[in-house]
């Protein structure tokens, strides 16, 4: 009788798929928040400054110089990429519940997205203000 493989495989298999299970933004903003507070003692993610940076026009691109070029004015609702022109879901998990449910894609847009638009890495506390203002906070 050879039962012994599938409990040692198991057992083998199970620490990975924690690490496949998704985050929830809550999580995100928790992280986000967490560095900046190492970065900047006392600090409290703002939906209000989030909202301010997202709204904000840097002006570094002429074709994208805001967050609103792509994504609207209203995070809830789909975009169109400016240079593009593909569509771009819902930045507010309200309204797309994927968005900030995995760290690796978050800092892979923030990367990209900031350094296109802001024009330089976004910081933790921007981070953080970002996700609490689309998330209302949660």
């Amino acid at each position: 009788m050879r039962t012994a493989p599938f409990p040692i495989l198991v057992l083998l298999v199970a620490p990975l798929m924690a690490s496949v299970q998704a985050a929830t933004p809550a999580d995100l903003l928790k992280g986000y928040s967490a560095e900046a507070r190492a970065q900047q003692a006392g600090f409290t993610p703002s939906a209000q400054r989030g909202a301010a940076f997202y709204a904000r026009t840097f002006g570094v691109s002429a074709k994208m110089p805001a967050c609103t070029s792509c994504h609207t004015a209203d995070p809830a609702k789909a975009g169109r990429h400016v240079v593009t022109d593909k569509p771009i879901k819902p930045l507010a998990p309200a309204a797309n519940p994927e968005r900030f449910t995995d760290l690796a894609k978050a800092d892979k847009w923030f990367g990209r997205n900031c350094k296109e638009v802001v024009g330089r890495d976004c910081t933790a506390a921007e981070k953080a203000d970002f996700v609490a203002f689309v998330t209302g906070g949660r």
